[in-house]
């Protein structure tokens, strides 16, 4: 099978960090043609990928014949816009997330990509985390028993943002950069769309750079959640059931762990599964390796370079990223009216996982 010609739409940090070095050597692809409109970053990518094309507007890139699928590591604000050009030009598109800084930019998205055979896929990586596939799949078995609440935490620091991500009108903004990916999460491991949410938003250092934000789900579970870009970092989910509880710690976990009920028993199995938590680790390998230890990076690319050549092939589609964003805009909606906001019937309707 001929590997997937692809082009990087968007050379910026998280690409030089992650994208370029994975796309290079992914089996099964080409990275063929690279697009940056800052002049030294598209230097630096074209020096680490010497043999692809290199070209400062993204359009241009479009027009190549040799270039099947795109992946789209750009600001925020400009996700839309180029993800609806990529389609346009019968290109499968790989779009990091959001889906958009807002509903209406995101529906154009959807517009453009329904109906056509084109793979539409969000970069929902921890999707691909084995951490989170465990827990998912511990809830579904009915380890825990009876699921009662979760809450998570996702917060970064110590390193000056990008411009753009600064304030909200740019695409900015703790909700869009951090909670999307844990309302994705939560829909992924409960199954259930979030059907209202209630948030609070703070401006410590940059504009709405912290959220406490509660979730609730069709099933009436309820999810609680503080986000920041202003703090330290971590990445936790809990969930509690009536026959125990499921921790995850994405950034310092090894494996998951199952605290059951009774509490002393679960203390005694807990310090246990502790001790061996390397050992048993789902990807030990991949952790040491992996860029950024985040082994779900490459997973996720591996999976778009494997619907492009496999159609029907199960992934994170658009209507799955748009889902986050209809919930990301009611939190915000939530923040600025402070009240609970219903999503509206009509996201959900369609939008099944």
């Amino acid at each position: 099978m001929t590997a997937v010609q692809v082009g990087l739409i968007g050379c910026g940090r998280i690409a030089q960090l992650v994208h370029l070095d994975l796309l290079a050597k992914l089996p099964g692809a080409q990275l063929v043609a690279l697009a940056e409109a800052d002049e030294q970053r598209l230097i630096e990518a074209r020096s680490r990928v010497p043999t692809a094309f290199a070209v400062s507007d993204y359009r241009a890139l479009l027009e190549r014949s040799d270039v099947e699928a795109v992946v789209i590591c750009l600001p925020t604000a400009l996700h839309a816009e180029a993800a609806t050009a990529a389609l346009a030009a019968g290109k499968h598109v790989y779009l990091e997330k959001p889906l958009a800084t807002n509903c209406d930019e995101g529906a154009a998205v959807l517009a453009a990509w329904q109906g056509t055979a084109l793979v539409g896929m969000m970069g929902f990586n921890y999707r691909f985390n084995a951490l989170y596939m465990l827990a998912r799949r511990a809830v579904q078995v009915g380890k825990i028993g009876q699921v009662l609440a979760a809450r998570s935490v996702f917060s970064s620091g110590g390193r000056q943002l990008a411009t753009w991500k600064q304030q909200r009108r740019s695409g900015g903004g703790v909700l869009l950069d951090l909670a999307s990916h844990h309302v994705d999460l939560i829909h992924y491991l409960f199954g259930q769309p979030v059907v209202e949410t209630y948030a609070e938003l703070r401006s410590a250092r940059n504009e709405d750079d912290s959220a406490f934000v509660q979730l609730r789900l069709a099933d009436g579970l309820v999810a609680q959640a503080f986000f920041s870009t202003s703090t330290v970092d971590e990445d936790r989910f809990e969930i509690y059931g009536t026959a125990g509880k499921i921790s995850v710690d994405r950034q310092h976990g090894w494996n998951i762990v199952v605290t059951p009920s009774p509490d002393n028993a679960g203390r005694l199995r807990k310090i246990g599964r502790s001790a061996l938590a390397r050992v048993s680790s789902p990807y030990v390998r991949e952790r040491i390796t992996a860029p950024q230890a985040e082994p779900s990076y490459r997973a996720a690319l591996a999976h778009f370079v494997a619907a492009v050549r496999k159609p029907g092939l199960h992934y994170p589609d658009f209507h799955i990223g748009y889902r986050s964003l209809a919930v990301v805009a009611a939190a915000e909606r939530s923040a600025a009216q402070g009240a609970p906001v219903a999503i509206e019937e009509a996201i959900d309707a369609h939008l099944a996982d």
